[in-house]
């Protein structure tokens, strides 16, 4: 897949996702899941976007067909123009090595690794990294590079994790649920790590959360509800991830 960075135009903003009449359903048997029901989105480069609901709402589903972990039953899912509803096996593996970071609520890092080369195991196989250091720099752990996951806290193993999706220099960092293992003191310190990396880097992030307050540091808020989007919200400003109240 030929994929490259676009710049933007005098037309507006870049548009790095879009999806039409997209549905997604699992079949268990005689039963069949909808999950998503017909989702329309853009997503547009270098926004902070907060996908916001209850459990089975659709938020997962409709990250993981975005980052290519999964894919749609029906309608369409482009990035950067290129369509990934027809997109093979291996340039789905090309697309989500390339171009996308990922950021889960478990950190899965290698427990007989240090932090930097947890982080190396992922520029080893990038076409643009970051340099390991640099990018535990961002998420300010230059200090604890040397550290083993056993060593660190879990808000700093999950800020390896954020280094480890980012140092391959994606276009689009997907993360679900980034602080639901955590507690809110330390949520708010991963919730800074991403937003310096949505503000330095440019790079557009999508955070799912069922945690209203999370909100308020976006740039646009799309709630979903039984596998539909039922508002959008622009916020007039971004709120710091110190100033939320969980």
């Amino acid at each position: 897949m030929d994929i490259t960075r676009l710049q933007n135009d005098s037309s507006g903003p870049r548009i790095v996702f879009r999806t039409r009449c997209l549905t997604k359903v699992y079949e268990m048997g005689a039963l069949k899941v909808h999950a998503l029901r017909g989702i329309d989105l853009e997503f547009y480069a270098g926004e902070l976007v907060v996908l916001l609901g209850p459990s089975g709402s659709g938020k997962s589903t409709l990250l993981n067909i975005l980052g290519g972990l999964d894919t749609a039953s029906g309608g369409q899912v482009t990035y950067l123009g290129k369509d990934l509803t027809r997109a093979g096996d291996r340039e789905l593996t090309e697309y989500r090595r390339y171009h996308v970071g990922f950021v889960f609520q478990f950190y899965n890092l290698i427990p007989s690794l240090t932090a930097i080369e947890n982080v190396a195991v992922v520029t080893e196989i990038a076409n643009k990294p970051m340099k390991p250091e640099d990018a535990l720099a961002v998420v300010g752990l230059a200090d604890r590079q040397d550290h083993f996951p056993s060593q660190l806290s879990g808000g700093e193993q999950q800020r390896v994790a954020i280094a480890r999706a980012i140092s391959k220099n994606p276009d689009v960092l997907l993360c679900d649920e980034p602080t639901g293992a955590l507690d809110s003191a330390t949520g708010v310190v991963v919730l800074e790590a991403l937003e310096r990396v949505n503000r330095e880097l440019g790079t557009t992030t999508v955070i799912i959360t069922h945690n209203v307050d999370i909100a308020g540091m976006a740039d646009r808020v799309v709630h979903l509800s039984n596998g539909l989007v039922t508002t959008i919200h622009k916020n007039t400003s971004r709120k710091s991830p110190a100033d939320l109240h969980w």
